[in-house]
């Protein structure tokens, strides 16, 4: 699939099929993560694959309610070790290079599972510390992103953006 297609394409998906998603796709999908940019070369990223029902129904409620993560078949929670990036980069690296390096990783998902045939939806409405215990994190590993990750049950309709040419200043 071509980059610009699974740009515009991909949609922010809140039903699920119920079918399981294959491993070899599963693979593909946390690899693309894994390639993402990062400032340093510091690689912050880590990647929690939840499939647990229980433990799914726990991130839906740790993400406000939000009950479709818990109706895909995968939850993939993104988060980022905050210590690889901030011995190198301090403070900026602790605040802001890590959740730039941790965004990337989730878009490059997003797109990987849109070009096999998966939907995905960016969560980041949740309460950090509930999402951190759910999936057990270590002091110093931030959740930043749960990803529900499954078939379509649903296609939404492409949303509106800006005309780039309200996007695009000069300063």
């Amino acid at each position: 699939m071509d980059v610009f297609e699974a740009i515009k394409g991909r949609r922010s998906v809140r039903e699920f099929e119920s079918t399981p998603v294959k491993e070899k796709d599963l693979e593909k999908i946390l690899d693309a993560a894994r390639w993402a940019p990062s400032a340093g070369h510091c690689q912050p990223l880590e990647l929690v694959v939840v499939k647990d029902q229980a433990q799914k129904e726990r991130l839906a409620r740790a993400a406000l309610g939000q009950t479709f993560i818990a109706e895909a078949p995968v939850a993939i929670v993104v988060c980022a070790n905050v210590a690889r990036t901030s011995r190198r980069y301090g403070r900026r690296g602790e605040e802001l290079y890590c959740i730039q390096d941790t965004a990337a990783a989730t878009q490059n998902i997003h797109l990987a599972a849109y070009a096999l045939g998966y939907a995905t939806c960016w969560v980041g409405a949740f309460d950090e510390d509930a999402v951190a215990g759910v999936i057990k994190a270590p002091a110093g590993v931030r959740p930043v992103a749960i990803i529900p990750l499954g078939r379509p049950a649903e296609k939404p309709s492409p949303p509106q953006r800006m005309p780039l040419n309200k996007i695009e200043d000069e300063f």
